[in-house]
């Protein structure tokens, strides 16, 4: 029999924590028998909120009453936070006793203190924050989505070859498409970052196929099953279709309510719209990764349901269990001879 999943929780972060993650645990454990969950929060509220779920009879309780607030700068959070349910979960990676960590609390604290604490997998500069998006053909994964303003072109190299195995691990793709995002398909347009990344790509036996650039209106049309970009451009297309979401599903609300033909043609394509509305759920696609760290680390959103954070523990699941950071490790030392080896930069600086 295969050893249990551990994940470690932080029950206190999230709007709705600590019922969500709770909640959101129990679901968990319905879908994947074999997790086993490491909680940490107050056990005083948390054992309670427990005790209502069977799935949960085998979860470990940790106490701890400090939390990391939602407005607290990273920097902070790094100093006076090592005794917070985050850190405590994350220092759980660390130690060995969970294999992965699932937040829904402040996300620049969670990648400091996930940098600090874990460190990066070798041959790694920057973790990016990764997340799969819903594509006209299925899913596509996205990154960097807002961990790193601004990268240079080894950073853009690093972020396609993890991407594609993450595409590799979530997607099933033996051989996914890679494309940087940019704002033409013509080889002159971007800026020099863009350009050079884009040339070592086509020199790069990386795990997928380097397709050269995509706009960010062909990203949902599914041209691409690997999209990278810079975090600032990143968390602004994630923004901007997250908002587009909301404006069409209001607008169709407002077309089905217009008439009475309107509400009786809604009925009539009631489960069709069922399956539109589970199509766009939000919930369906939480779970955003935080990748290229030396541990599995995934950031839940933090105003989703018990549904959501369970997708997001699923998402933690499915990282272990695919081997996602050793398939990184081996990735690079295959192309780049790390650990001790030239990594990406070295090539950059040669192009």
């Amino acid at each position: 029999m295969s050893q249990p999943t551990a994940i470690a929780l932080d029950a206190m972060g999230g709007d709705h924590a600590p019922a969500m993650v709770i909640a959101g645990a129990a679901l968990a454990a319905k879908r994947h028998p074999s997790l086993q969950f490491h909680i940490y929060g107050d056990e005083g509220k948390l054992r309670p909120l427990v005790a209502r779920h069977a799935a949960l009879e085998s979860a470990k309780l940790y106490h701890t009453t400090e939390i990391i607030p939602d407005d607290m700068k990273p920097s902070v959070a790094l100093r006076q936070g090592k005794r917070s349910s985050m850190r405590m979960a994350i220092d759980a990676v660390k130690e060995g006793a969970a294999q992965g960590v699932v937040s829904a609390g402040n996300t620049g604290a969670l990648m400091a203190i996930s940098k600090f604490v874990l460190g990066l997998l070798p041959g790694i500069d920057r973790p990016a924050i990764t997340s799969l998006l819903p594509t006209m053909p299925g899913r596509c994964v996205v990154l960097d989505l807002g961990a790193n303003l601004e990268c240079g072109p080894d950073n853009l190299v690093q972020f396609a070859i993890m991407g594609a195995l993450i595409a590799r691990v979530e997607l099933g793709l033996e051989e996914p498409r890679i494309a940087l995002l940019n704002i033409g398909s013509e080889e002159m347009k971007g800026h020099d970052e863009i350009r050079t990344a884009a040339a070592i790509l086509r020199d790069t036996p990386a795990p997928g196929r380097f397709i050269g650039y995509v706009e960010a209106d062909e990203v949902q049309l599914g041209r691409a099953d690997v999209v990278v970009t810079d975090g600032f451009t990143g968390n602004i297309a994630l923004k901007t279709l997250e908002g587009t979401a909301r404006l069409a599903a209001g607008f169709l609300r407002q077309a089905l309510q217009s008439s009475l033909s309107a509400r009786l043609g809604a009925l009539l394509a009631g489960g069709a719209l069922a399956r539109l509305r589970q199509r766009i759920d939000p919930r369906a696609y939480n779970g955003a990764m935080l990748v290229g760290l030396q541990g599995v680390c995934v950031k839940s959103h933090g105003g989703t349901d018990a549904r959501g954070f369970a997708n997001a523990i699923g998402v933690a699941a499915q990282l272990v269990e695919g081997a996602l950071n050793p398939r990184i490790h081996a990735e690079f030392a295959r192309l780049y001879g790390v650990p001790g080896g030239p990594g990406v930069a070295a090539l950059t600086d040669m192009s």
